[in-house]
């Protein structure tokens, strides 16, 4: 195909920009019948000449070359996803990357993906049972408007280590995501992250505010949420068990949050203020205090990751103020010190991430902490954790993770203050 069908094809579609610019190649002199459509299909960023100046339109172009023109006029808008043209070179779009977003709207206006992860916890020197499950998450996702997403989660999580065959289904996840104007909009439920999941990593049901580009500024507030379950508290004899429902994690919570890059070094800083508050680290606090319904908690955050290469290096500052531990005088500080060397691509078969993460956190610096390791919540912890990961086939990745904790503060009068766990899993995308 000769280059000079491409100059009809425009002329034809009428490719506009908003002002000609002076015919960049030396081959297309002013005379030359073709030059304005020249000029306008340069201008518009739909055709490049040779590297020589040249157009050299009487040259055969290949389908590759012709499909690379369709695509910069689909993304000027110079034609529509449902032009014939873009049917004749599908094959080669797809090639280089082109989504037809028009024809995705009307034929796949609603996409489902997932991921199944398969894992085996074992605990020692802690009186916790080992543990197996395989939970299934399915993601429902569709377009509301050109400005708004809908997000579904639906989860269900199998029990293997009995023989009763226990299992859950919940819808954890409902939220919409968009932006209004220049403001990033997330409201309903969806995954509560904050600090890296030093401070929390669940559920949230909540309304968040993204502002700027450079220097991120996030406001937040709602109510935070916990799977149903029974907690133990206290060691040995002193055991008391609790359950609480969904909506017993913390009240209503509020973050202000600020983020932004120096050269290679990302910067974070959080305050996070939850009123009753149930639980800290993950287990409840103890039906003999006071604070049986909750106790508030103010944690100051500041965090900092270099990245150089596939290298991370990261460091973050904790500080909380909880009624609970006020009042025992508990360590209110705390710190984590990380390391990290690339990660293991669902896509690339060979890939590997490896980690380690050193932990020294207060209790109250401490809600529902994001990594597999257990320990005693309500007393603040140390130690660390390790753990790599590894693309042993397209979409399935296998990770093992190890973690030895240790209580920080302990007022109970007997139990084991070393938490060691082995974490084993393997995450199937789809």
């Amino acid at each position: 195909m000769k280059k000079t069908l491409v100059l009809a094809m425009a002329m034809a579609l009428g490719v506009s920009a908003t002002a000609f610019a002076a015919n960049p190649f030396s081959d297309v002199p002013a005379g030359h019948w073709a030059y304005a459509s020249v000029a306008k299909l340069a201008a518009a960023g739909v055709v490049d000449g040779y590297p020589d100046g040249t157009f050299k339109g009487n040259n055969l172009m290949t389908r590759y070359e012709m499909a690379q023109i369709v695509a910069k006029a689909l993304a000027k808008g110079a034609i529509g996803s449902d032009d014939k043209l873009v049917g004749e070179f599908a094959d080669e779009l797809d090639n280089l990357g082109v989504r037809v977003a028009k024809l995705e709207k009307k034929s796949d206006n609603v996409k489902i993906t997932g991921n199944i992860r398969a894992h085996y916890v074992d605990y020692s020197g802690d009186d916790r049972a080992d543990a197996s499950k395989i939970r299934t998450r399915l993601f429902l996702s569709g377009e509301v408007n050109d400005n708004f997403s809908y997000v579904s989660m639906l989860q269900n999580e199998q029990n293997l280590i009995n023989n009763s065959g226990d299992e859950t289904t919940r819808f954890q996840r409902a939220y919409l995501t968009g932006k209004i104007g220049q403001v990033g909009v997330t409201a309903g439920r969806f995954e509560g992250f904050i600090a890296e999941g030093n401070v929390y990593d669940n559920r949230v049901d909540a309304v968040k505010l993204d502002f700027g580009k450079t220097v991120k500024f996030t406001a937040e507030v709602g109510k935070m949420s916990s799977n149903t379950g029974t907690y133990d508290t206290g060691v040995g004899d002193a055991i008391t068990s609790l359950k609480w429902s969904d909506n017993a994690a913390a009240g209503r919570y509020y973050r202000f949050g600020l983020a932004g890059n120096v050269g290679k070094v990302a910067l974070e800083a959080n305050y996070i203020h939850a009123d009753t508050v149930f639980s800290l680290g993950g287990t409840a606090l103890s039906t003999t205090t006071v604070y049986a319904d909750g106790a508030d908690d103010k944690i100051y955050t500041l965090g900092a990751n270099y990245t150089t290469g596939k290298t991370t290096v990261g460091a973050m500052y904790l500080k909380g103020s909880s009624d609970y531990t006020d009042l025992h005088n508990m360590d209110d500080k705390g710190y984590v010190l990380s390391l990290g060397y690339d990660t293991a691509k669902a896509n690339k078969v060979g890939s590997i991430g490896v980690w380690a993460k050193y932990y020294n956190q207060g209790a109250s610096t401490v809600i529902a902490h994001t990594m597999n390791g257990k320990y005693s919540g309500a007393f603040g912890f140390k130690g660390y954790g390790i753990g790599v990961d590894y693309t042993i086939a397209k979409n399935m990745v296998a990770g093992i993770q190890y973690f030895d904790l240790k209580d920080k503060d302990n007022y109970k009068a007997t139990g084991n203050l070393n938490h060691k766990t082995l974490w084993s899993q393997l995450i199937i995308t789809f």
